[in-house]
């Protein structure tokens, strides 16, 4: 993922409220959500490449939620798959917590990430470029390509439409899927400064990112309710147009 907004534990009818964008090479291979097959409590998109996934639930409750961490001067060439570790804790059994203090262990591994993971209990953030595990408090919360809450304009303004969202007592999918299709850029002088160029951060600087051969391939809403049902829809766009395809999941 390159963007997610969610709030977490703040809303009467929702503990989670959570909308990402997937931005990724066009030409990647990748198969849209569906249910796992050596798995069926895991729902997920599927990185075709290396195996992975960037964003998913699983029936009993477990969730995860990966951004990659923008920074072309630590790139490495031989690093293992940051999708596997939203794979691995979907499939497994460990707490958040437990689960993160052995990815911590093994970070080094891995190109610059942010990890989100939790379960009916906690909700927990990571990043290997901070290394320090640490319980989510509620609130509203956005991520891109750098730490939790950096404030990009495309994470800020992602979470003041979220905020206009959250005020409703019931919240339709479509209403994030609008907030997700923002393709305002951000000014120059509030661009951040990454290491990309000025040409990519413009690019990269809306909440919706379009170029010729790199974007948003995805975008997904998930809803937790209180009673722990959950809504998981994902869009997946044709590159180039505006058309997509989507599919939708309930979980009791």
């Amino acid at each position: 993922m390159c963007l997610i907004v969610f709030a977490f534990d703040c809303h009467p009818r929702y503990r989670l409220v959570l909308a990402a964008n997937r931005d990724e090479y066009y030409d990647r291979p990748t198969a849209t959500a569906a249910v796992w097959p050596e798995n069926e409590d895991v729902i997920a998109g599927r990185d075709l490449l290396s195996g992975g996934t960037w964003l998913g639930l699983n029936m009993s409750g477990r969730l995860a939620a990966l951004t990659n961490y923008r920074d072309p001067s630590r790139h490495l060439l031989k690093a293992r798959s940051r999708g596997e570790l939203v794979s691995d804790f979907l499939l497994g059994t460990l707490s958040p917590e437990s689960y993160l203090a052995e990815i911590n262990k093994k970070s080094g591994l891995y190109n610059g990430f942010s990890l989100l993971v939790g379960d009916s209990l906690s909700l927990w953030y990571y990043s290997n470029v901070e290394k320090s595990p640490r319980r989510v408090n509620p609130g509203l919360h956005g991520l891109s390509n750098h730490l939790l809450d950096t404030p990009w304009p495309k994470v800020e303004r992602a979470k003041e439409s979220l905020a206009a969202v959250l005020a409703e007592s019931y919240i339709e999918p479509a209403r994030l899927f609008d907030l997700l299709a923002d393709k305002t850029p951000a000014p120059d002088e509030k661009l951040p400064q990454t290491g990309v160029g000025l040409t990519w951060e413009r690019i990269l600087s809306p909440v919706f990112v379009r170029s010729p051969a790199y974007g948003t391939r995805s975008s997904t809403v998930l809803l937790i309710d209180r009673a722990g049902r959950a809504s998981f829809t994902e869009r997946t766009f044709t590159p180039g147009s505006e058309a997509w395809q989507e599919v939708s999941f309930e979980a009791a």
